[in-house]
């Protein structure tokens, strides 16, 4: 059975009955030139990393990796008149007054891209997508406000800096994964035939409620189970699930928990610690030979006195991202 209803029956994740795998750290990137920092998405396009933060309003920017420290070039956008998603005024007049204190009317919080290398930029303000073509102007997606009045209606999307936190496009570029952030969170889609988008019955794959526990390196308290970002590999969801460190593959067609990879030992090394009390990891490219994993340190130091935001590489785990733990 497929819909909303059903996926309300799938609130509980699953409990782990021993520790996961840790995933290998192979290297470390501080970002330079980023104006706002905050990096908020990853996206892998024929060869050329991109990202997004959500601090800036009109730039899209390609990452030169050719050394340890990389480089943020910017691609200026013209942003169009962002159309109604469904999103309640409520939200949207938060999300613009949050806007005048930090930056970052549109809260650009994922990026991804299609084989032929158009981009597209999920804002979390507007809970609607950028389309940036190969060549051309950015527009906005015509999505159906279905997606928006589903989620809510499942106990998503309620609350302000709460909304998409991430998506991923399949490489024909006509279906579109979302991830929901927190409290509740979830898995959702939509379908494009010809030039319109549509849900083809419900929007939502699943709806997760309950809490996770942060390690104690950074304050061991209960917090709500969330998704950070999506990303789309070999016919299988990932996800990056900041308040656990970990990542998870799940099924394309009901979000279906399969396996999952913890990053904790790494990420909570001493010298990486911030004076933060949640967890900071929001961007997440999956490919054959590892994973990148993106930070957003909301401009805060680490332990070390590293202020830029960073991009770690790890290994894909013994017998690859298809296989058991």
């Amino acid at each position: 059975m497929r819909g909303w209803l059903a996926a309300l029956l799938l609130i509980t994740a699953p409990v782990f009955a021993a520790p996961l795998p840790e995933l290998k750290l192979l290297s470390e990137h501080p970002v330079d030139d980023m104006l706002g920092g905050n990096l908020s998405g990853l996206a892998s396009c024929n060869g050329v990393l991109w990202t997004v933060s959500d601090r800036d309003d009109a730039i899209l920017y390609s990452l030169d990796t050719s050394q340890t420290v990389w480089k943020a070039k910017q691609t200026v956008l013209e942003i169009p008149p962002v159309p109604d998603s469904g999103l309640s005024t409520t939200l949207r007049s938060l999300a613009k007054a949050s806007s005048l204190i930090r930056g970052g009317d549109m809260d650009f919080e994922g990026v991804t891209c299609d084989a032929a290398g158009n981009r597209y930029l999920v804002s979390e303000a507007y809970a609607t997508v950028l389309k940036v073509p190969a060549e051309g102007v950015p527009v906005w997606l015509d999505l159906p406000k279905q997606i928006v009045q589903e989620a809510q209606a499942a106990g998503m999307l309620g609350h302000f800096n709460a909304i998409f936190e991430g998506l991923a496009i399949n490489a024909a570029g006509d279906q579109l994964w979302f991830d929901a952030e927190r409290d509740k969170r979830g898995l959702l889609t939509v379908h494009r035939d010809q030039d319109a988008w549509s849900c083809k019955g419900s929007c939502i794959l699943r709806v997760e409620s309950g809490d996770d526990i942060l390690p104690p390196q950074v304050g061991g308290k209960s917090v709500s189970k969330d998704f950070s970002d999506v990303s789309l590999y070999r016919g299988k969801l990932f996800t990056l699930e900041r308040a656990a460190y970990r990542i998870c593959r799940r099924t394309l067609e009901s979000g279906q928990l399969e396996a999952c990879w913890s990053f904790a030992k790494e990420a909570l090394q001493p010298h990486r610690l911030y004076d933060q009390k949640f967890g900071l990891t929001e961007a997440l490219v999956v490919d054959e030979t590892g994973a990148w994993v993106g930070v957003d340190n909301n401009f805060g130091a680490r332990a070390d006195g590293e202020k830029r935001p960073i991009v770690w590489r790890f290994a894909a785990p013994k017998g690859g991202w298809g296989g058991k733990p």
